[in-house]
């Protein structure tokens, strides 16, 4: 089904959907306000928001008209559940990896089997990549290879659900299926303090996202 662009906010609030209908199922379907909280929570989350209920009940009327959320009844609180695998035609694999994307920004293959854990548990990096393939293929593509950034040692993807992603400053290398990014470039050779940076921002990624779960795992209030 062709879609026209998500806002970042509808990206949000349909990965939210998703996301917690794995994570707290006794809460799903959620509540504007439940849902509200999930869209701008602090951690695994990039960026970081601070919308109203207003918001975010605009942006849920929008996905409704598109047929990515349904409004559910017999509740004297209005909830919402998410439609997105069946209206985007993608297995669940593929649906975990683009709630992933759309919550966090782009990752790596590895970061990426890493954060879904918790929707779908993948056997290995070369599985992920072979669904974000799938994905890239696709006509009109859902995901797209970015070009390496400076320092990283890896490519990253990016959904392309809110349209083509920003490319960073200096990156090179060839980017994924479909795509001109990455044809004309001219990379240079990468500075040392740029790559001591890249990764220790991988680290520190790493750890909050291991501590993020073990929160998660305990009941803990982040």
């Amino acid at each position: 089904m062709a879609l026209r662009e998500l806002s970042a906010l509808e990206a949000r609030v349909l990965a939210v959907l998703v996301e917690k209908a794995f994570t707290v199922p006794d809460s799903y379907p959620m509540s504007l306000n439940s849902l509200t909280l999930g869209v701008n929570q602090k951690t695994a989350r990039d960026p970081v928001m601070n919308a109203s209920e207003a918001d975010v009940a605009s942006a849920l009327d929008e996905l409704k008209a598109m047929s990515l959320v349904n409004t559910v009844s017999g509740s004297r609180v209005v909830r919402f559940e998410h439609n997105m695998k069946r209206v985007l035609g993608v297995p669940g694999q593929a649906e975990a990896l683009l709630t992933v994307l759309m919550l966090r920004g782009p990752q790596t293959a590895a970061e990426l089997r890493l954060n879904a854990e918790r929707i779908h548990k993948f056997a290995d990096v070369s599985s992920v990549e072979g669904f974000l393939e799938e994905l890239a293929a696709r006509e009109p593509p859902m995901a797209r290879k970015l070009p390496r950034a400076p320092g990283a040692r890896e490519q990253r993807w990016a959904h392309l659900l809110s349209g083509e992603p920003e490319i960073p400053a200096g990156a090179s290398g060839p980017a994924g299926p479909g795509t001109a990014y990455g044809a004309a470039s001219t990379p240079s050779g990468p500075d040392p303090r740029d790559e001591e940076i890249a990764a220790l921002r991988a680290d520190v990624d790493q750890l909050k996202a291991a501590v993020a779960r073990l929160q998660a795992e305990l009941g803990m209030t982040p």
